[in-house]
């Protein structure tokens, strides 16, 4: 099918579906191994160039995604490409706006929006979802 991403590699997140997902914090260096096929950048301001294809949402530190629409469509793409190529979702330090997207596509893969913040903590990083307005807004997603 695809070149998928180690699912014991630091930072895979598998969905209910199969799928997975590379949560990264851009502080860290790149991790060794395979690099994106495409790429998610939370970021408030302009992100790195990269050598894989990616898109940019607009996402403040500590905050929520500046275009809601715009966050559910590249959400739903990030999704749909993580059934047959590598992914990965960053933010500065990969934890909270990271795991609030990896917790809105757990939403997409079939998770109740209520059990997500929970299944990406269990799952990815048990402090995923820094925010009580992250936490809300992930509760609020739908697919």
């Amino acid at each position: 099918m695809g070149d998928f991403w180690d699912p014991a590699g630091a930072g895979v997140l598998r969905l209910p579906s199969g799928r997975l997902v590379r949560g990264r914090g851009l502080r860290k260096p790149l991790p060794p191994g395979s690099v994106p096929v495409f790429a998610v950048y939370l970021l408030g301001k302009t992100p790195p160039e990269v050598e894989w294809e990616s898109r940019w949402l607009r996402w403040p530190d500590f905050r929520l995604p500046s275009d809601r629409a715009q966050a559910r469509e590249i959400l739903r793409e990030a999704w749909e490409r993580a059934e047959a190529e590598r992914v990965e979702l960053a933010c500065a330090g990969g934890r909270g706006r990271t795991g609030t997207a990896l917790a809105c596509l757990a939403v997409i893969d079939g998770v109740p929006a209520d059990e997500a913040v929970a299944y990406v903590r269990a799952n990815y990083d048990s402090h995923a979802v820094e925010t009580p307005w992250q936490k809300r807004y992930v509760a609020r997603f739908s697919a």
